[in-house]
């Protein structure tokens, strides 16, 4: 039976534990190829169990889409949050407009437009629109400088390997996205991706967590969004999503749970090994 035809999770886990004397189970048994079920007590046909089912833990929307892991990148998958700090600082002043770093680290992951309106509220539009083309020129002059976090690539070769969606849920710019996919090199493996130009406003507005998941054609309950700030929190919360914080991005564990995650982990590496535990390991 393919995996793409099962429409509800099946665990068939099968007790073979009742034993006769000759240490034969008799409430189940091999047959060739297929599983032969008993109803203690009951003299009637046995029961054939396809082996494609035999422990194959899978749940699969109601759409028939196998559930989703969706995933920002900026803090969560590429370490990348400090460089935006640096970059944002150098563009601020150039345009006269200092802004502490501790600020900027607090707006890092919220929608661009409301970042600056955050941390320029006084600017005029002309002063935000050219801090902008700053901080996106000396991003992309810095992008040497990023690389995966630890355990990125382990950890999505490990959500793959139990055959879950992995979407990529950034609101980062097309222009920052394909910096980004080019740091992480997983393409083969990536199922969907949405970035800043999906939507009109993005996080902490649920609209970009809403068009990832209809990419990956799943429901909130068939998905989990793994992210680094409140930003990605609060949207998660507004879309219905079981959030899971990462600590990668410099918010403090505390401050993640608060906002709303479900639980929070050091960093990539830290989730692959207790995956089975977390909220992913019961999708």
């Amino acid at each position: 039976m393919p995996r793409s035809a099962l429409v509800h999770r099946f665990t068939i886990a099968v007790h073979l534990f009742a034993s006769s004397g000759s240490g034969r189970p008799n409430l189940a048994e091999h047959q060739g190829n297929d599983l032969l079920l008993r109803i203690p007590g009951s003299n009637e046909k046995q029961t054939e169990v396809a082996p494609a089912l035999i422990g194959y833990p899978c749940q699969v929307s109601e759409t028939g889409s196998e559930p989703a892991v969706l995933f920002d990148i900026d803090g969560t998958l590429v370490d990348s949050n400090y460089l935006h700090v640096t970059t944002w600082s150098r563009a601020f002043d150039e345009v006269g407009e200092a802004v502490d770093s501790w600020r900027i680290h607090d707006s890092i992951g919220l929608d661009g437009g409301l970042l600056l309106d955050a941390l320029l509220p006084n600017a005029t539009d002309d002063t935000k629109g050219r801090a902008k083309e700053l901080h996106t020129r000396y991003y992309e002059e810095s992008a040497s400088l990023l690389r995966p976090l630890s355990g990125t690539h382990e950890l999505l070769e490990a959500i793959a390997a139990r055959h879950l969606q992995i979407v990529l849920a950034t609101s980062a710019s097309d222009a920052e996205l394909s910096i980004l996919r080019k740091v992480l090199g997983v393409d083969d493996i990536v199922s969907a991706v949405t970035s800043a130009e999906d939507v009109d406003t993005a996080k902490p507005n649920p609209d970009i967590v809403g068009i990832a998941l209809k990419r990956a054609g799943v429901s909130a309950k068939h998905a989990v969004f793994v992210g680094d700030t409140k930003w990605d929190a609060k949207a998660c919360a507004r879309a219905g999503v079981t959030f899971v914080g990462l600590r990668t991005g410099g918010s403090p564990a505390q401050k993640l749970l608060d906002a709303g995650a479900a639980a929070v982990f050091d960093d990539p590496a830290q989730l692959l090994e207790q995956l089975d535990d977390s909220p992913i390991g019961r999708l």
